[in-house]
């Protein structure tokens, strides 16, 4: 169901349980960056394997070409490639709420904390909603370089595989709020921003004595 702003606010049925500024993201998110689960841990699993298979693509490489040709693709992986996907990572934020029925979406970012953010001015996202939101540009991303690394020349997975290390680490934030959501995985949480205020607020839906969701 696609609750309003103020169904939320004036529904004995919802008690609002966080509220995060913008200026503070960067503390929420390593806040929840340290509370190791099985969250964090597949997180950085991830990022492991990633590192894994760009180590073995620097090794592959190590004799056949020059330094130039090496030291050319070790700046589009780190570099050039990560900076070219941030549109692209933000857009794939905004598919999702454009489906489930946002229209108010706006793109944000703040250099003092070195982030960039997708939100959706005071629209209300279901805990589906936001998981979706917040996976998607990882697993899409991710796909898509794995498969070139595949079909691609072997200087091309070198600076591929490494552009696949680095956007999985520019997606812990995203993962930070998706273990902030497991922490919490025995509530059913809904969020808004005020994307004018910059405001994150999050609210837990109350669950009946005899247990039944309304």
């Amino acid at each position: 169901m696609n609750y309003k702003v103020e169904e939320l606010n004036n529904n004995q049925n919802f008690r609002q349980i966080l509220a995060v500024s913008y200026s503070d993201l960067i503390s929420f998110i390593f806040m929840h960056l340290k509370k190791f689960n099985i969250m964090i841990f597949l997180f950085l699993l991830l990022c492991a394997v990633f590192l894994g298979i760009a180590i073995n693509a620097r090794i592959a490489i190590a004799s056949e070409y020059s330094f130039f040709n090496i030291a050319l693709h070790s700046l589009l992986g780190f570099i050039i490639f990560p900076v070219v996907c941030i549109p692209v990572h933000e857009i794939l934020h905004i598919i999702p709420y454009y489906l489930s029925g946002a229209r108010n979406i706006r793109i944000g970012m703040d250099l003092k904390q070195y982030i960039f953010y997708v939100t959706a001015h005071r629209y209300v996202a279901t805990p589906a909603h936001f998981i979706i939101v917040a996976l998607i540009p990882f697993i899409l991303i991710s796909l898509s370089i794995i498969i070139l690394i595949f079909i691609l020349p072997a200087l091309w997975k070198w600076s591929l595989s490494v552009f696949l290390f680095a956007h999985a680490t520019m997606c812990a934030g995203d993962f930070a709020l998706l273990n902030f959501y497991y922490v919490n995985r025995d509530k059913k949480i809904y969020t808004w921003d005020d994307a004018d205020e910059k405001m994150a607020y999050f609210y837990e839906k109350i669950v009946k004595k005899d247990g039944v969701m309304e």
